[in-house]
């Protein structure tokens, strides 16, 4: 198959899980609403032009002609105005931000005034309030586990077996030598007869069930001596040699290289499936480094905009756009030194860490994110209970209008960076190569 045509059909396969994840987080916001009962007018995936629709009910479903995104219109998001003793609505009413707020009250009472109250998102109970926002986020989190299950459980993870890839003729100069160039010491393994296939099953009369306990064993060693129990061909056999001491990396930024023992093999791979606590701890992990990735954002950004504008080289840790995202699934669909079986484990664990990263943003306590309404429901929570247990009257429901301001900012924040991005992976982009 030509290379051009695996690069789109990469990137094709990417497109349609991501807007099956689009589809899907509009999908857990929407089934609560209607469960609750708030009126669902639209369920669209995409921006732009309607291109298909059809309605069903109280609800047009439909697809836009730019599928980047979706949303689901609901009734009643935005609560009339708190008025004051004499009558006047409270909070932001003048210049700018007042007319913004009062022209989106506007639109939002030409659907409001023909629908019963009930019906009224703004009506709910905080807890469904919290629970028709968090759907969404929540509906990516379930597809990043299902994903990244299907790798690890279903596809499994290449890791290194006690089989011999290769012998190291030397040993390494430095930590980061890749070849044998300024070194003349035969490496440990080499002298003591090691081959490419052997597969080695003790170290010094202790028996070794996988790679990370041999190494750690070959590291512990020191400049040694050194008794393996190896099979070759089906025949058991004894080796000896002594390992000696290298400089190799460490295991954090800080400890950039340590003083341990080196035999010199290199480990082949072999494709093991994980268990069900291997998806949750590495879900844990991934969802740290998200967070941090998210908190970093801001930082981050700068460097892509010199990136983006030619100044400096890309980051190959920077953020990306659904379009340096596709650029990555059309060159792992194109990599022929990996089986298609690894093609389409990368394939679906890039889908599974956007979802997860997709899930994160969006409960980020702003608006105009799915955060935003979640933090508006918890504070109409604490103001009503508060003013029932100090005998108070009830303050009534949390008025997210006033925090529209903050919302049209932050949406041509996120605009901005959106145009950046994009264009970073057109002119700079990050690949796998790096």
């Amino acid at each position: 198959m030509p290379s051009w045509l695996l690069y789109t059909l990469g990137v094709v396969i990417f497109a349609l899980g991501l807007v099956l994840s689009i589809a899907l987080h509009e999908i857990g916001h929407m089934v609560p609403a209607k469960k609750f009962g708030v009126k669902v007018t639209q369920y669209m995936v995409g921006f732009g032009q309607t291109i298909w629709s059809v309605k069903r009910g109280d609800t047009e479903y439909g697809v836009k002609a730019f599928p980047l995104g979706g949303y689901i219109r609901m009734v009643g998001m935005l609560p009339p105005p708190k008025l004051d003793a004499n009558a006047q609505a409270r909070g932001i009413t003048r210049g700018f931000f007042g007319r913004l707020i009062a022209d989106a009250r506007a639109a939002e009472d030409k659907e409001t005034k023909t629908t019963d109250e009930s019906r009224l998102f703004y009506r709910l109970a905080w807890w469904k309030k919290v629970i028709v926002m968090a759907g969404g986020p929540m509906m990516n989190v379930v597809l990043a586990i299902l994903l990244l299950g299907a790798v690890f459980m279903g596809i499994g993870l290449r890791t290194p077996s006690l089989d011999v890839a290769e012998v190291s003729e030397c040993v390494l100069a430095t930590a980061l030598a890749t070849d044998c160039s300024g070194s003349t010491q035969a490496s440990p393994a080499q002298r003591a007869g090691l081959q490419a296939g052997d597969r080695v099953v003790s170290f010094n009369g202790s028996q070794v069930e996988s790679w990370d306990q041999l190494s750690r064993a070959i590291q512990d060693n020191g400049a040694g001596r050194a008794v393996l129990g190896v099979v070759r061909d089906g025949k058991a056999m004894t080796l000896t040699t002594n390992t000696v001491v290298a400089p190799r990396p460490g295991d954090s930024v800080a400890q950039e290289t340590v003083e341990v023992g080196f035999l010199g093999v290199t480990p082949g791979l072999t494709r093991e499936r994980q268990s069900f606590g291997f998806v949750v701890s590495t879900m844990g992990d991934y969802t740290k480094r998200t967070g941090s990735a998210i908190t970093q954002m801001p930082q981050r950004m700068v460097g892509v905009f010199k990136a983006a504008v030619g100044i400096e080289d890309r980051d190959p840790e920077s953020p990306m756009s659904v379009v340096g995202a596709s650029r990555v699934a059309g060159e792992v669909a194109t990599t022929d030194t990996i089986s298609w079986t690894d093609r389409w484990a990368m394939l679906l664990t890039l889908l599974g860490v956007v979802n997860l990263f997709v899930a994160l943003f969006n409960f980020i306590p702003l608006l105009p994110l799915d955060g935003g309404h979640i933090a508006g429901a918890l504070y109409e929570a604490a103001t009503r209970g508060i003013a029932r247990l100090r005998g108070r009257p009830d303050p009534g429901y949390a008025d997210v209008a006033q925090l529209l301001p903050i919302a049209y900012g932050l949406a041509s924040v996120l605009i901005v960076m959106g145009v950046v991005l994009i264009w970073a992976d057109i002119v700079n982009p990050i690949t796998l190569a790096g």
